[in-house]
This record gives C-alpha cells, structure tokens and sequence, in this order.
C-alpha cells in the first residue's frame, strides 16, 4: 500500500460517520459491561483499563496545571501510581491528585455520547494516540506491557472493524468505564488507607477526606446523568 492509499485508508478510518441505528446492539453493550464489571474474574482483568484511565487523569490534569509528568506504574494487582513534578503543596498539587476517580466516569461518558452520535472510529484513533503516547512514560514492564496490550486491542477495532463494531465497543467500554469509576470509588471509600487519593487530599488541604469522596460521588453522578441523558432514547 503506497503513502497515498494509505493516507486515505487512515482518513476513512478516522472521519466521522452516520450514528448506526440504536437497537440490540444499545443492550448487547449494556449487558456485556455489566456483566464485566460484576462477574470477579472478569472484573481483575478488565479494571486495569480503569486503572490506566485513573493514571492518566493524574497526568493530564498535572500537565493543565502546569507539573511535569515523569511517568506512571500499572501494578500487578491492578493499583497504579502516576508521578508529577512541581510544588509540593498549592493547587496543581490538589487538582492532579483529585482527577484520578472523576477521570474514567468522565471519559466513559464521553465515549458513550460519541458512540451514540457517529464519532466512534474518529474517537477510538485518538485513544489509540494516546496510548502509544502514554507508552513513553511507562516506569515499569508491567505497565509497558498492559498499556501496549490496550493499544494493539483499541487499534485492531479501529482498523479492522466496521463502523457498527467500532460503534458497539465504544460504547461497551464507555459503560464499562463509568461503572468501573463506581466501583473503584466504593472500594476506596469502604476500605480506603493513607496513601490514596482521599487520604492524599486531606493531607493537602484542611478538608477531610470524606468531603473528598462527596466531590468524587457528586462528579460520578453528574456523569452518569450525562450519559443516561444520550442512553435514554434508545432504552425507553
């Protein structure tokens, strides 16, 4: 395939197209992230996608607020933790630390409003470069490995499938995401300790910590209302 076809190929694959019409596929989504998300041996394998998500909100959030982002783990228990250099204390501090949980609500969100309105495949890409991006700032094996998995998985559906797939699995990884958020909030919430975020913050600032966990509920649920309001249609 010569540079141009290619180019063109890229194009196709990257362009936005007609939503495919809502039916079985709304459901089949629905149930397969459901059942991912409450079955436990799918769920160890799966949250790691919420893990990278949460470190990567670290990041993105480090970088907004002007830190340097040196790197992030991915452990084999699924925890992870992401590095940003600057001001051990101040805002940035706070706002890079807090953006964890929100992160994958949000995203899963996000995703399940472009599934629903034609702009999977333009989305899948763009994680897809984000990925091979984040590959950089890997500190560990397992983190290499995890995050390169996640990228030849999202870059297979891109290339390979049809615009009604790409559309299925955006949106089964967007509900999968949100209730992934919900779940790993209510772990740290039940049986968090003192080197979680919640703990972190209240280190950080004169609030306690379960004031922190109220903003993450508050964010969660402003999520899930976002996207129940582009789910709704297809279910009522």
């Amino acid at each position: 395939m010569d540079l141009q076809n290619l180019g063109r190929a890229v194009w196709e694959r990257v362009a936005p197209t007609t939503a495919p019409d809502a039916g079985a596929w709304v459901l089949l989504a629905l149930a397969a992230a459901l059942v991912v998300v409450l079955l436990p041996p799918l769920w160890r394998a799966a949250r790691l996608a919420v893990t990278i998500v949460h470190e990567l909100g670290h990041a993105f959030i480090g970088i907004v607020m002007g830190r340097r982002f040196t790197g992030f783990v991915v452990s084999a228990d699924m925890s992870g933790h992401a590095v940003t250099v600057g001001p051990r204390r101040g805002f940035g501090r706070i706002a890079s630390t807090w953006a964890g949980y929100p992160a994958p609500a949000i995203l899963g969100a996000v995703l399940i409003q472009v599934a629903l309105h034609g702009w999977a495949r333009t989305t899948l890409f763009a994680a897809l470069v984000v990925l091979i991006v984040s590959l950089i700032f890997t500190r560990s094996g397992h983190t290499l490995l995890a995050v390169l998995a996640t990228a030849a998985g999202v870059g297979a559906v891109w290339w390979w499938g049809s615009p009604a797939l790409n559309a299925l699995i955006t949106l089964g990884a967007g509900v999968f995401l949100l209730l992934g958020a919900w779940r790993h909030l209510g772990a740290v919430i039940s049986g968090g300790g003192r080197s979680d975020d919640p703990a972190q913050l209240a280190q950080l600032t004169p609030l306690p910590g379960w004031m922190w966990n109220l903003s993450f509920v508050l964010v969660l649920a402003a999520s899930s209302w976002w996207a129940w309001t582009a789910l709704a249609p297809h279910l009522l």
